[in-house]
């Protein structure tokens, strides 16, 4: 621990004979850092500038007075550790140090003062005042850590869901790449329509998860060649649901985010879309990106059950869409867009 001596402590008193004797007294205990002013009014400037550990302040001032000093300092530390006050006064009334400590007095020294008592409640003051600050230094320390340590742990649990998603992936088409290119094409259109940076890249991300919930359906189902029954496809649709009850309960924007695209990506503008038919603006703006996103995506790649669909061709089908499966806002934005480049594997 550092010698209390070497910490920092300013006197106010408006009478210069007051401010010596209480700067030899501190000298002669070997305290280092003392300053002093007769000026109150310069009192709020130095506590903010030289921020000292101790404030020895008398009461009895011109104005600002010393109740008037106490009481603007105390308006300024909310959510700040605040400078212990040893109040100077000849004032022994109870009233007055009543009015003192509701206004935020640490202390008092009586005048005329005691050589020893002085020494003896700065120092006394200032060990208080190291301990509380080694406390929020280590609450700090521990708080830092415990958000890298949380971070981390967040790091390594999204990992887990994208290799997760992958697993999803690579059982249900022949191309890897799917959850990336759809968190790319996302992206983009999110930037197109203005979206602040911060939350194109919580999207691009989030988006990648968008399939996750496809680990529940069985390959039978999600490996079959041919068309769907309406009872499989019931099956298949649960993957909406599955992806959101997977992701449910992440604390972090990412995981609620991707909880929200993965439960309703296959919402249609109409109404007309699974699990819960939401229409038009009801349908979260990034699962309407994610929608257009994917749809294109699903179109101009091979799947077990069909070849890739040329860009151009893809693009037709699309735009009949608009209005229908798709928010035209967001068609619009999509057709301003590279295709063939959204296209590539890579």
């Amino acid at each position: 621990m550092a010698d209390v001596r070497e910490m920092k402590i300013l006197i106010v008193d408006d009478a210069p004979f007051n401010i010596a004797l209480l700067e030899r007294l501190l000298a002669d205990w070997g305290f280092e850092q003392v300053r002093s002013t007769t000026d109150s009014s310069s009192v709020e400037a130095l506590m903010g500038s030289w921020q000292p550990d101790l404030l020895m302040l008398d009461l009895q001032m011109p104005a600002p007075d010393g109740f008037e000093l106490l009481r603007r300092l105390d308006g300024r530390r909310e959510g700040v550790l605040a400078t212990p006050i040893i109040v100077l006064t000849a004032d022994e009334s109870m009233e007055s140090r009543r009015r003192a400590l509701a206004l935020g007095a640490t202390d008092f020294l009586q005048k005329p003062f005691d050589f020893e008592e002085v020494c003896l409640r700065a120092r006394n003051m200032l060990r208080a005042r190291q301990l509380e600050l080694q406390l929020e230094q280590q609450n700090s320390d521990l708080e830092e850590r415990v958000a890298e340590r949380s971070v981390a742990l967040e790091r390594s649990h999204l990992e887990m869901l994208r290799h997760l998603a992958r697993v999803a992936e690579y059982r249900d088409q022949d191309t890897h790449h799917h959850t990336e290119r759809v968190g790319r094409t996302a992206a983009m259109l999110g930037a197109e329509l203005g979206l602040e940076e911060a939350r194109v890249q919580l999207l691009r991300r989030a988006a990648e998860l968008h399939d996750i919930g496809k680990v529940a359906i069985p390959d039978r189902i999600l490996l079959k060649p041919g068309r769907l029954t309406p009872e499989e496809f019931d099956i298949v649709k649960t993957h909406t649901t599955a992806g959101a009850e997977i992701l449910a309960g992440g604390s972090s924007a990412y995981l609620r985010l991707a909880a929200t695209i993965a439960v309703s990506h296959h919402e249609r503008w109409d109404g007309g879309g699974y699990p819960h038919g939401l229409a038009g603006r009801d349908i979260p703006l990034e699962s309407r990106l994610v929608s257009v996103a994917d749809v294109f995506d699903a179109l101009t790649h091979a799947r077990p059950y069909k070849d890739a669909m040329p860009v151009a061709e893809a693009l037709s089908v699309m735009r009949a869409d608009a209005g229908t499966a798709f928010d035209p806002l967001v068609m619009a934005a999509f057709e301003r867009l590279d295709h063939a480049a959204l296209a590539a594997d890579e």
